[in-house]
């Protein structure tokens, strides 16, 4: 049995309990401190800091009860197991509402009690492990909001300083869910501009025909529905930072209009003749290869040169080596405070769970697991019955498990992948659209052929 040394305190009045349980916790490798009352128990414990705590319940003076109490006193973790000759449920009823880790009774079940405290062991090494990542994240665990310790991370976050020291257009590329919007803010804050605002816009998420009034605002009676002049994102955004994601999926027309309005410092309302000025850096970001994207005619080429004076790429998460578990630590103690829970961290298995894992979906995907995980879990540690069952099959590509009927033709074939690989990644078609290596208007063209419609499946 592979254990822990831990240093226990043994308190008992009984001369020959306390020499017998010295000489088997020796045996097991433990340090072991004695006590023959609770108020020597007391000053030993304050004196030593012992890793767990064996106590008699019937003890003279301060007895076994009380002593609990007054180690658990300041919401102390020490675990302390109570044994007692005089065993009932009562008692020991009491003694776990006090905070007790275990009760046994008298002559001990010696092998029962070796395995408690090798639990224990185990439990504590993790507490470790939780407190030096909590000190990590104290001292700070990477870049302005950005979470990262790894090397990949490390070499992003220089490239992030260096462009915000400037003031010129910056393309964000990676994956869906690896943190585009947070590298964009980041750059805001770090830069000469971060008192002023910072304007955010999807670009896959505006239908269509309101694209051109959601940047370059309107006047009023400019189309049907405009009730009241609007000001649009570059003026909202004046002296600050306009950060466009998904720019790739902005209409090939309007392209040429955004082109010519940030290369003049200049823009004109729908519907509106007056020009305005402004002075807006622009930061914009893609799941795509933007290089990529132009050979496909889907973004501009003189527009791609002009945005793509930086191009910084963020890391899958899958390649970010040891930072899953930083990245869970942080997310356990922000849901913890959203949530009014108690979550001391990952237990082993559901660490190991989450090693295991591919994450298609990035940080994002994580951070959805940990909120649902810590909602469950409410207090203690996160195990595996707290992930998502889809977790389970750790490891898994984004592909896997998807089944082609025999017999199928291609365009069934193409059918069954597309609908599971959008199942896959949480209906966003823009990342099915990156897994599969296919561009977003083809997926939506494609659900429309499959009568799914503009609806999501």
């Amino acid at each position: 049995m592979s254990e822990k040394p831990l240093t226990i305190l043994v308190v008992d009045d009984e001369p020959a309990m306390r020499e017998v349980l010295d000489m088997r916790l020796s045996e097991w490798g433990h340090r072991v401190l004695l006590a023959s009352d609770g108020a020597e128990a007391r000053a030993a414990a304050e004196r030593e800091r012992p890793d767990a705590v064996i106590s008699d319940v019937q003890l003279p003076g301060l007895g076994g009860l009380e002593l609990l109490q007054a180690l658990k006193a300041g919401g102390s973790e020490r675990p302390v197991i109570l044994i007692t000759a005089y065993g009932s449920i009562d008692a020991a009823v009491e003694a776990m509402k006090l905070g007790a880790r275990d009760f046994l009774t008298k002559p001990l079940d010696y092998a029962k009690l070796r395995v408690t405290l090798a639990a224990l062991g185990a439990e504590l090494e993790r507490r470790g492990q939780v407190h030096r990542l909590e000190s990590t994240l104290e001292k700070g665990a990477g870049l302005a909001a950005i979470v990262g310790r790894s090397q990949r991370m490390r070499e992003a976050f220089k490239l992030i300083e260096a462009v915000a020291a400037s003031d010129a257009s910056v393309i964000v590329t990676g994956e869906s869910g690896t943190g585009k919007e947070l590298v964009a803010r980041a750059i805001h804050d770090l830069g000469r501009r971060a008192s002023g605002p910072f304007i955010a816009v999807n670009v896959a998420a505006i239908p269509e025909g309101l694209v051109e009034s959601e940047l370059f605002g309107h006047e009023k009676g400019a189309f049907s529905g405009a009730v009241a002049a609007r000001p649009g994102c570059f003026e909202l955004a004046d002296t600050g930072t306009l950060f466009l994601d998904e720019v790739t999926e902005m209409p090939a027309p309007l392209q040429t209009k955004f082109l010519r309005v940030i290369e003049g410092g200049q823009l004109r309302r729908v519907g509106g003749t007056r020009e305005m000025r402004f002075d807006v850096r622009v930061i914009a970001a893609t799941n795509r290869d933007p290089a990529q994207a132009v050979e496909l005619g889907v973004l501009r080429r003189d527009l791609f040169y002009r945005l793509n004076v930086f191009t910084l790429t963020l890391p899958p998460l899958r390649d970010r080596e040891g930072d899953v578990v930083l990245l869970a630590q942080h997310f356990v103690r922000q849901f913890n405070a959203k949530h009014g829970a108690r979550v001391d961290g990952l237990g082993l298995e559901a660490e190991r769970t989450l090693r295991g894992y591919a994450w298609p979906g990035n940080v994002r995907e994580l951070r959805n697991v940990i909120e649902r995980a810590v909602i469950l879990a409410r207090t203690g540690w996160i195990e595996v019955n707290h992930l998502p069952p889809f977790l389970l099959g750790a490891g898994a590509e984004a592909g896997d498990g998807i089944v082609i009927p025999s017999g199928a033709t291609a365009a069934e074939a193409e059918r069954v992948l597309i609908l599971a690989t959008l199942k896959r990644a949480g209906n966003n078609k823009a990342e099915a659209a990156r897994v599969l290596g296919m561009d977003v208007k083809t997926i939506r063209n494609k659900l429309k052929t499959y009568g799914i419609g503009p609806a999501e499946p």
